[in-house]
């Protein structure tokens, strides 16, 4: 490349890699394959501080100036080439890619980093960036880039750009580009041979999240143009930030339709924040925060816990079960391989079952807050496409488009009104609740998209709840699929004149309570952002371990269960163990520790006797609706403790299953 015939910006371009990214650049020279495309990653905030100039022309002409800027980069990589000829290794790369990452810059202000539904024309040409989730994924197809002209006047040879606003049309100049002191004005030009260069291409579509969004608005989506390195690097589901240009192409002839201009973002820079969570922020000194409060409940622990359990849907009083089980749900337990390959999920499931008025969608709202990723839907506006994945026909192309469970990977789907759903559409649910999968083939495409995602869920009873028959029976819900749920509460309206009086008072109290509740210390009430971090911190930090107690106190309960569950009922037992395991898990991270205890069995045992849908061993568990906090739970606990330990051992079968220790 001759000096001359470059911009004015490409040696300061250059300089500027050279100096600040030749890691990569020996990097990239010392790579073996020379046909591949490779990125080379550059801060836009440490542009702007190097050079403000060339930053802004970068911005405002993007087009151009990213061109210039790979020019720039080839240009420096073969000075990193020529300096490492001692090197055997170094082979000379033909395509690098400038990415520019504008995290941490001022490009992240509202008018280059709008919503996806507020991208207007006045973004049109500039560097864009907008965030999004992966609803579509195209398969990867062959992109002519560039191809070479010579006027046949002066033998100038210049590069010609194909237009994805004209469906990728050649347009030649109208006359001779040269830059000569004498112009040439030639307009005749001849196709150089073997001068075409070919890129890796695929389409996607990013939608807004619903979180973001008000009521009532729809969630905006547009494509996504990924070339050659960026290129099959996110799947559908992911949560993205793209940085690109904003474009227009032509859409499809169709007939008596009018042709419009669709938007389209042509990708520099994909960053997927699925793994990142740049969302939830942990500074050291929450951490400290944390471990400060159980160092002042250490000899109280169930109160510690139940201080943070007071965090969760503050707005409704007392149902201290089902706030366990929330907590419970959304921290869940661990993932088991074992040698095989076979996985037992460690993701928690939840069903609540109750009267109108009971709170359940309140719970449902709340939990999708405390979840870093949710998707929220009702039966009655859900079908088995919207839930999985429906396949879409675009451009002659059929593609697959995720649908709610797909979308929540990693993360929380609630489905309100539960019974509202169609009995097709919710069996398409059984394989993503228990193998956090689901097989696709449709119209042609037969593949298994990742489920990962937590379900929780809520119903009302058939009618009036009849204690006497069966929860499927009362919910017209089958008994696989309610097998699949680790917890479900029914929350009966009974008439309880005592109970109704503290209800009434305490709604009538909210109306006067200061807005001070997020400077409070964390021995009262746990603000929403602090509870966000903590179930984020404990999930991911704590892989808690059986112990020898923990797992005879769940063996013997598994056991009891076997010998008095009904042969109907007998089948449901397997899921019941590992959804103990799960819950004693889930109540070890709630409790800041890396091993199971027996408090920790104990109160899965209590969560499944909650659970209605197992022969009851517990007496004294009662309305899930009616459960309040109680003044001294570690005093309450260890009566409970000691009567579930007496139940298990009053069998015969079960003498020596239980140490007198242990009591």
């Amino acid at each position: 490349m001759e000096p001359e015939n470059v911009p004015a910006h490409l040696k300061a371009l250059a300089e500027f890699v050279i100096r600040h990214h030749s890691d990569q650049l020996r990097s990239i020279t010392l790579s073996p394959d020379p046909k591949l495309h490779y990125p080379l990653y550059i801060d836009f905030a440490e542009l702007l501080d190097e050079d403000p100039e060339i930053a802004h022309l970068v911005f405002s002409k993007p087009a151009d100036y990213l061109r210039f800027f790979e020019d720039a980069a080839i240009w420096a990589h073969k000075i990193v080439f020529d300096e490492l000829k001692s090197c055997e290794k170094r082979v000379e790369k033909k395509f690098i890619h400038v990415r520019i990452n504008v995290s941490g810059s001022p490009l992240e202000c509202p008018e280059t980093f709008p919503s996806i539904g507020r991208v207007r024309v006045k973004h049109h040409g500039v560097l864009l960036t907008l965030k999004g989730t992966v609803i579509r994924s195209g398969a990867t197809k062959m992109y002519e880039g560039e191809r070479t002209y010579m006027c046949r006047k002066c033998k100038h040879m210049f590069p010609v750009y194909p237009e994805l606003e004209t469906r990728n049309s050649i347009v030649l100049p109208s006359h001779c580009p040269s830059q000569r002191s004498k112009p040439c004005e030639g307009t005749n030009f001849q196709f150089v041979e073997n001068s075409i260069i070919c890129h890796d291409y695929q389409e996607i579509k990013i939608q807004e999240s619903t979180q973001v969004l008000g009521v009532g608005v729809i969630p905006r989506s547009i494509l996504v143009i990924l070339k050659d390195d960026l290129v099959d690097i996110v799947k559908a589901g992911d949560d993205v930030i793209v940085t690109g240009i904003l474009t227009a192409k032509w859409s499809p002839d169709l007939k008596d339709v009018r042709c419009d201009l669709d938007p389209v973002l042509i990708a520099n820079h994909v960053r997927r924040t699925n793994e990142l969570k740049s969302d939830i922020d942990i500074p050291d000194d929450i951490i400290m925060q944390f471990k400060q409060f159980w160092s002042e409940f250490k000899d109280t622990p169930l109160k510690g816990r139940n201080a943070i359990l007071r965090g969760i849907c503050p707005q409704v009083f007392g149902l201290f079960t089902v706030k366990l089980a929330v907590a419970l749900t959304l921290i869940g337990g661990v993932q088991h391989v074992d040698a095989s390959g076979t996985k037992v999920r460690g993701e928690s499931h939840l069903l609540l079952v109750g009267d109108p008025g009971t709170g359940k969608s309140q719970f449902l709202k709340f939990a999708a807050k405390l979840s870093n990723r949710s998707v929220i839907t009702t039966g009655l506006g859900s079908t088995s496409a919207g839930l999985t994945v429906t396949a879409v026909k675009d451009g002659g192309e059929w593609m697959l488009e995720a649908g709610a469970l797909v979308l929540a990977d990693g993360g929380l789907c609630c489905i309100d009104e539960f019974d509202s759903m169609r009995e097709h559409d919710r069996a398409t649910i059984h394989e993503a609740m228990e193998q956090q999968t689901i097989s696709v083939a449709k119209a042609g495409l037969v593949t298994t998209l990742s489920t990962r995602t937590i379900i929780f869920g809520a119903t009302n009873p058939k009618g009036h709840y009849d204690p006497n028959l069966s929860l499927s029976v009362n919910t017209t819900l089958s008994g696989p699929l309610l097998s699949r749920f680790d917890i479900v509460l029914v929350l009966l309206d009974t008439k309880n004149p005592e109970w109704d009086a503290v209800v009434s008072s305490h709604i009538l109290a909210e109306g006067g309570l200061s807005e001070e509740k997020d400077t409070e210390p964390l021995t009262d009430i746990w603000p929403l952002a602090m509870l966000r971090r903590y179930i984020y911190f404990v999930k991911g930090y704590f892989k808690p371990i059986l112990t020898k107690e923990a797992e005879k106190v769940i063996s013997s309960y598994y056991q009891l269960q076997r010998r008095s569950a009904t042969q109907n009922a007998a089948r449901t037992t397997v899921r019941m163990l590992e959804s103990l395991i799960r819950l004693a898990q889930a109540h070890a991270r709630l409790m800041f520790r890396n091993e199971v205890t027996q408090l920790d069995a104990i109160t899965a045992i209590l969560c499944i006797e909650s659970s209605m849908t197992t022969s009851a061993i517990v007496d004294s568990v009662g309305n899930a609706l009616h459960s309040n906090f109680t003044e001294n739970p570690d005093l309450e606990n260890a009566k409970q403790e000691k009567l579930i330990l007496d139940k298990l051992r009053s069998f015969d079968e079960f003498p020596d299953i239980i140490s007198t220790q242990a009591l």
